[in-house]
């Protein structure tokens, strides 16, 4: 779990509770969610948090969150903000991979070292979770006072519209989103005392060595000018010009990324815990070429929740002004309402720095966080039941013990693969009549490059162990039961999963008569009657493959896997495999 360090006179200070003791605090915070892991070099406090409330990774949104539980702060709260005097303009040349960007400036800011560790504490942990170690959005801190920008050329289109809103200031000095060639302009990054360009960045500064890896690829990478030259280069380093100090007190925030939501969000975290230290937001607008986006981002999300819903989960009964009272401790606010059923509900309101609450539920859990769940009586259940196998389970167990009765050993695989194992190395089309060729289930922002997807069928995972063991004896007789899952607009998740059996026999003599041996001594143990009728299937060879039928019901193939698949998993071998659904076998 993540932690943040925090000290506790800072603590009591922002939240106006002199009066708090050290295990006071400790015993307030846990109420939170906030888990005390010990204590830091300095004397503060090491907290464990919820991964999900990014909020609290500063010591300001920590604080924020105690004087919503004392009491002391009610409701949404939205930071003023000043009219924009700086643009941030998109040019065309912005990598594809990286093309968007957000900002805020900060002015009157105290930064003493507490509050400045905390900033950069604040940085690098959202860098760390919702920036994907910088790779989906990245951030930038400035003194705001070493940047020089003019207003755009009279006459240019984005100073005409860089201020629609009736009455506001238009935007009189400017800074530039960009691309730069990897031997292009020289700037002094932060650290150093040369000027490098962003290529020498990469191979000679020890950040830059850090984070090549997620621009190496780039054509041109992501650069920020003003009237003075670069002076960013996200996501990798800043420069040394415009490095923030404890005498900095006017800042300049710039973010990038693969996705302008996720760098919204992050904006407005860091904007808020800035507000909470008694800065001033002012707005920035950036000028995309084909729009115009007023930032930051503090737009007020909605989501409504059952009554009947709230008291069912916390098991207590609850009046209507008292759930928008816990509502309002929990810094949201709520109006009551009617739901589609024609019952009571609660139209609720969420800040922008709370990217947590994406389900009625997180909604449910802030009720039950500031009513207190220690004031919970607990009680038994109204419905008592004696635990047992699931009839699945008890299945599985009787296959896999089938399995390995017939000289099989018993595989246990990663249910996520890519692509390019799934199906290309298979000899595998998306879309082909064939087992294991449905739509797959692919992951949005995947972790890593090997496990983009669910896979569609297990044969895959096995080959995978056969290719990494060609240095062991032989045979080697794999099998697997495991998930497999693919796109279904029928069910109400859009995924469809099942259970499925696969075998694989890697030997000089394997052969499809070998596989289909085995797969009749298991047909005949569970009392099905198999069928084998021929058929073609990309993976294996044409003429030594069938289908596999059960009680009447196509449900799988068995065959001999096609020279080109063995040669693209290094196999010298013949490999003979089979696979099918395994409620088939019920």
């Amino acid at each position: 779990m993540p932690t943040v360090d925090v000290d506790p006179d800072e603590l009591r200070d922002l939240t106006g509770h002199d009066e708090k003791s050290d295990e006071e605090l400790k015993e307030d915070l846990f109420g939170l969610g906030l888990e005390y892991e010990g204590e830091t070099e300095d004397g503060g406090f090491e907290l464990e948090f919820a991964p999900d409330r990014l909020d609290r990774l500063s010591v300001g949104g920590i604080a924020r969150s105690l004087r919503y539980h004392y009491g002391d702060d009610r409701g949404v709260d939205i930071p003023n903000t000043n009219d924009a005097d700086w643009t941030i303009e998109v040019d065309e040349s912005v990598p594809d991979e990286r093309p968007y960007v957000t900002g805020a400036v900060i002015r009157g800011v105290d930064l003493d070292e507490d509050a400045l560790d905390s900033l950069i504490q604040l940085q690098e942990k959202l860098h760390a979770t919702m920036g994907r170690k910088r790779a989906k959005g990245a951030i930038g801190i400035h003194d705001l006072t070493m940047l020089k920008g003019e207003a755009p050329e009279p006459g240019d289109e984005a100073a005409d519209d860089a201020a629609p809103d009736a009455g506001a200031a238009t935007p009189n000095k400017s800074i530039r989103y960009t691309g730069v060639e990897p031997d292009g302009d020289r700037f002094v990054p932060l650290d150093s005392d040369a000027e490098l360009t962003p290529g020498e960045v990469l191979e000679g500064h020890p950040t830059g060595e850090t984070y090549a890896d997620l621009v190496a690829d780039y054509e041109r990478f992501p650069a920020i000018y003003d009237d003075i030259g670069l002076f960013s280069f996200p996501p990798v380093i800043n420069g040394r010009r415009t490095e923030v100090t404890t005498d900095s007190r006017n800042l300049f925030v710039e973010l990038t990324g693969t996705d302008q939501w996720t760098i919204d969000r992050m904006c407005a975290i860091v904007c808020y815990a800035l507000d909470a230290r008694g800065a001033t937001i002012e707005d920035v607008v950036v000028n995309y070429p084909d729009r115009e986006l007023h930032r930051p981002d503090f737009e007020v999300k909605q989501k409504s929740v059952a009554h009947d819903r709230i008291e069912t989960l916390l098991g207590v009964d609850l009046d209507p002004e008292e759930v928008v009272d816990l509502f309002e401790r929990s810094g949201l606010d709520a109006e009551t309402d009617e739901n589609e059923a024609g019952d009571l509900a609660y139209d609720v309101s969420i800040p922008p720095y709370r990217v947590d609450v994406l389900h009625p539920l997180d909604l449910v859990d802030d009720t039950g966080r500031a009513f207190g769940f220690n004031e919970l009586e607990p009680r038994y259940p109204d419905v008592s039941t004696v635990g047992g196998r699931h009839e699945r389970s008890r299945l599985e167990d009787a296959v896999r013990t089938q399995l390995v009765g017939l000289g099989f050993e018993d595989m246990l695989n990663f249910h996520m693969i890519n692509e390019a194992e799934n199906f290309d190395r298979m000899g595998l089309e998306e879309g082909d009549d064939a087992v294991g060729a449905a739509r797959p289930t692919t992951i949005k922002n995947p972790y890593s490059e090997d496990y983009t997807m669910l896979r569609t069928w297990a044969l895959p995972s096995l080959l995978m162990v056969l290719e990494r063991n060609t240095h062991r004896s032989y045979p080697q007789d794999l099998a697997e039961i495991g998930l497999a899952a693919h796109l279904d607009e029928s069910e109400n998740t859009n995924v469809a999963e099942h259970r499925t059996v696969a075998g694989a026999l890697a030997r000089h003599d394997a052969s499809y008569e070998d596989a289909k041996a085995r797969l009749q001594g298991l047909a005949r143990n569970f009392d099905v009657d198999l069928e084998t009728p021929p058929t073609s299937h990309p993976s294996f060879i044409d003429g030594r493959t069938a289908e596999v039928v059960i009680d009447g019901e196509s449900v799988g193939v068995i065959g001999e896997i096609h020279p080109e698949v063995l040669v693209e998993h290094d196999l010298e071998l013949p490999v003979a495999a089979f696979e099918f659904q395994l409620d088939a076998l019920r």
